[in-house]
């Protein structure tokens, strides 16, 4: 593994790299929170390095290793950057892939700058739903949640559970079902990453940008029916956060896209069933491999 900068137009971005320079590309985007590159993709970017691939994951602005940005944290930023930051490393071709947060920038990036994408993989994706959860109390969960959020509430909440380790103990087995899958080390580095200078607040700026009182500003299922890459759609059936029958609808949506339901999984997909997620993904970057 590797840690290094690139210099974008508005500052320096911290990524991770396995793998060799010669070697087929795969660009993979950490979920919110105060998710990063180690965090999510630790475990299997050296799986997939050993596989043949160059794994590239940046820390997203203002998360991980990244100082925040000079200019709020939205979606439609978001998604720009990933475009800067693929264009500095100057890459040819490359897959790209993502966690929640990750997944909707990998949409929104690959609707936006196809070009040089082979394929795209979507980890309990964001962007497929227009509300925070489906069901009759939807509606209500929606706008107390941006109420929450623009009196201060939320973030504060979020704060103080994510610095807490009574707290966050609890509230893991939404993100990792296997209690094998949260050990100790873990906990330790969620907790040294929400106690840093500038935790959650990325995350709480994209969340005001995002969650609306009548629903979320951004839902690509509109545009899904010209999704211009293959794409791998991964979630776990134990998912909370997004519920399966979102990643179903997008499946059903995308002209070439293939689902993978994984048992017994929570929303941090690749950290609850790495073994399961590691063979779909290289079964799928094999199919691009093998197709180019």
């Amino acid at each position: 593994m590797t840690r290094s900068t690139v210099q974008l137009p508005w500052g320096e971005v911290s990524y991770l790299t396995w793998g060799g320079a010669a070697d087929p590309a795969v660009v993979l985007l950490h979920g919110g929170g105060v998710d990063s590159a180690s965090l999510s993709w630790g475990e299997l970017g050296p799986r997939l390095a050993a596989g043949g691939y160059r794994v590239i994951a940046p820390d997203h602005p203002g998360y991980g290793h990244t100082r925040p940005a000079p200019w709020p944290s939205t979606q439609e930023r978001l998604v720009a950057y990933v475009g800067e930051f693929v264009d500095a490393l100057d890459l040819d071709r490359y897959a790209v892939g993502g966690l929640s947060l990750g997944g909707g920038l990998t949409i929104g990036h690959v609707l936006d700058h196809p070009e040089k994408v082979t394929g795209a993989m979507l980890l309990a994706s964001y962007g497929v739903m227009s509300r925070l959860s489906d069901g009759p109390l939807s509606a209500l969960r929606q706008a107390v949640t941006a109420a929450m959020l623009r009196g201060g509430l939320l973030g504060a909440a979020t704060r103080w559970s994510g610095r807490s380790r009574t707290l966050m103990t609890r509230l893991m087995p939404a993100l990792i079902h296997d209690p094998a899958r949260r050990p100790p080390e873990l906990v330790d580095e969620i907790l040294a990453a929400a106690r840093a200078e500038h935790a959650f607040d990325a995350w709480e700026q994209w969340q005001r940008d995002q969650v609306g009182f009548g629903g979320l500003r951004t839902d690509y299922r509109s545009r899904l029916t010209s999704f211009p890459r293959p794409a791998l759609i991964v979630h776990g059936d134990r998912d909370t956060s997004v519920p399966l029958a979102a990643a179903r609808d997008a499946a059903g949506r995308i002209p070439d896209a293939r689902l993978e339901v994984v048992a017994g999984a929570a929303h941090w997909v690749q950290r609850d069933r790495p073994d399961v997620v590691m063979a779909v993904m290289r079964e799928f970057l094999g199919g691009l491999t093998a197709g180019a």
